[in-house]
């Protein structure tokens, strides 16, 4: 029987997540990377037993792999070492505010020179500019722009990352 996790698997799915508070890492990786390998395989015997063999078990769940930086400096050298290992991230999600160091604009304007195709979202409960600052700043960048507002939905979450990252599949770095 295959594996949700078997040979015949597209590599997961990177994503990075910049935000200085530890609790925001932990909601997004309950989200986005929901049960470990042995759960979704023993699901996946069941469905087998109870419906025969199912050409849609990869279906099951989205398979992200999930990093982490508390900083935009961190999270920039982040993308710059996935790239130069040949596994780029295809989505990153970003928080406005992460005192002391960079903001969430000035990490943006750092992850367009560094990975300019990445989708970014921009994640906060408070945004230190508008939405039309950004899209001034921002809007000869071709790959995907988006906000989040904190607190966040989970549904709304998982689908902007599936979409997402079905985009930077499509464009690739």
């Amino acid at each position: 029987m295959p594996s949700l996790r078997g040979a015949n698997h597209m590599p997961k799915k990177r994503i990075l997540i910049i935000d200085d508070s530890e609790s925001i890492h932990r909601d997004f990786q309950r989200v986005l990377c929901p049960a470990p390998a042995e759960c979704w395989d023993a699901l996946a015997q069941m469905e087998e037993t109870l419906f025969g063999a199912s050409s849609a078990q990869e279906n099951l769940v989205d398979l992200f792999e999930v990093d982490s930086a508390f900083q935009g400096e961190e999270g920039v050298a982040k993308v710059k070492a996935a790239l130069a290992e040949g596994h780029p991230y295809a989505l990153a999600f970003l928080d406005y505010r992460m005192p002391p160091g960079w903001n969430g604009f000035e990490t943006l304007k750092h992850l367009r020179r560094v990975a300019p195709s990445l989708p970014v979202v921009l994640c906060s409960a408070y945004a230190d500019y508008s939405w039309e600052e950004l899209v001034r700043n921002f809007a000869e960048e071709s790959p995907p722009l988006m906000e989040l507002k904190k607190p966040f939905k989970s549904h709304e979450l998982h689908r902007l990352a599936r979409a997402l990252t079905s985009v930077a599949e499509l464009c690739p770095p």
